[in-house]
């Protein structure tokens, strides 16, 4: 299938293509985060000894 050639194509910045925003703004925020991280490694390392 090809594409039509009337068809304009469209050039965007780096900054203006993403499509997320930083969730981590406040040190609570973070906090949870790297705690549910060591949280997931300790899980790991418990199941592989049982």
């Amino acid at each position: 299938m090809t594409m039509p050639e009337d068809r304009k194509t469209t050039t965007i910045s780096g900054s203006e293509a993403r499509q997320g925003y930083i969730v981590l703004k406040t040190p609570l925020r973070r906090a949870i985060f790297i705690a549910g991280l060591a949280g997931i490694v300790l899980l790991a390392i418990i199941m592989s000894l049982a």
